[in-house]
């Protein structure tokens, strides 16, 4: 098995130095948008990138500068293809010989009474999965770090770490901060979970107070094998979270037969079950619209409500307004 890779930045970076070097001039407002302090990225890719690449690109541009320092929470997360929520706004090193923790501008340098396993990937350091994702169970809010957990033991990632992996790590540490959190986040964890958006789902659906569903469950029917992301059982009900990458296609044709497709698809599990729940991020992250289509659909619900939970969707306090 070949070792994991980073995620590469988004965006070809140009490092100021180097253009000049080769003659070129490069500055913010010519074509070009300052990353960082001597890295340029070109202005209209720039503009075409989404909150959390945008991120990841502000990382490799930290990178460039600061080529010997360990990343760390969601900034190890942009480069180890972990979940990034938005755009989070400071850059996170971990640096183990310093007395205490310190910011620089936008640069939290972070230290620890216990060291952390560290890795180098493609000549970048940035510490474990297992450490990065209990760092960020900790201070993330608690759908968003569970989505985190579920990445990093998720059994498609070559570096995938286990559960019990995760709890040793937690317990090793004396900081206690999130202890209360990752109490209530590791009876959640599935390395089943194939996206973000799903374990997301699955959070407000069980702080909503509903029955858990089984995930990623295959139906065989009509010559065709079809796994769905939520199945209840009881009610004989299925629930989809809407990515909308499965629409995308290179041109119109291959576009309208992914619809096609996956309308086939939708219309022969509804012809197994009782009724199909379908809904996006959108819906997911306003909780009421996800309500309703569950509640729409029969989902049985087992107890009240956990307000307080549902409530931490609202913000997150780590990642720049929109």
């Amino acid at each position: 098995m070949t070792s994991p890779q980073v995620a590469p930045s988004p965006v070809l970076l140009t490092l100021q130095s180097d253009a000049l070097r080769a003659g070129l001039r490069v500055r913010d407002g010519a074509g070009y948008v300052r990353v960082r302090s001597g890295v340029y990225a070109p202005r209209d890719a720039w503009g075409c990138l989404t909150p959390w690449e945008r991120y990841r690109a502000r990382v490799h541009a930290f990178h460039c500068k600061h080529p010997d320092a360990v990343l760390a929470l969601e900034s190890a997360a942009a480069v180890l293809g972990l979940p990034v929520f938005g755009e989070p706004r400071d850059i996170h090193a971990y640096d183990p010989a310093r007395a205490s923790s310190r910011r620089f501008g936008d640069v939290c340098v972070h230290t620890s009474t216990e060291s952390k396993p560290v890795e180098s990937r493609d000549g970048m350091l940035m510490t474990s999965t297992a450490a990065t994702a209990v760092d960020l169970m900790r201070v993330l809010p608690p759908a968003f770090g569970l989505a985190v957990a579920d990445a990093a033991v998720s059994a498609q990632r070559a570096d995938a770490a286990s559960v019990d992996l995760l709890r040793e790590f937690a317990g090793s540490q004396a900081n206690r901060r999130g202890s209360a959190r990752l109490s209530l986040l590791f009876p959640l964890v599935d390395p089943r979970a194939e996206s973000a958006g799903e374990t997301v789902s699955r959070a407000v659906i069980v702080w909503l107070g509903y029955e858990h569903p089984e995930p990623q469950v295959v139906f065989v029917a009509e010559g065709a094998r079809d796994r769905v992301d939520f199945f209840w059982r009881r009610a004989s009900v299925i629930g989809e979270s809407d990515g909308y990458g499965k629409y995308l296609g290179t041109d119109e044709a291959e576009i309208v037969r992914r619809v096609i497709d996956e309308k086939q698809r939708e219309d022969r599990l509804r012809r197994q079950v009782r009724a199909f729940a379908r809904w996006d991020w959108r819906a997911t992250m306003l909780v009421d619209p996800l309500n309703e289509r569950l509640g729409r659909a029969g989902v049985p619900r087992q107890r009240p409500a956990q307000r307080a939970l549902l409530a931490t969707l609202r913000r997150n306090p780590r990642s720049l307004p929109r």
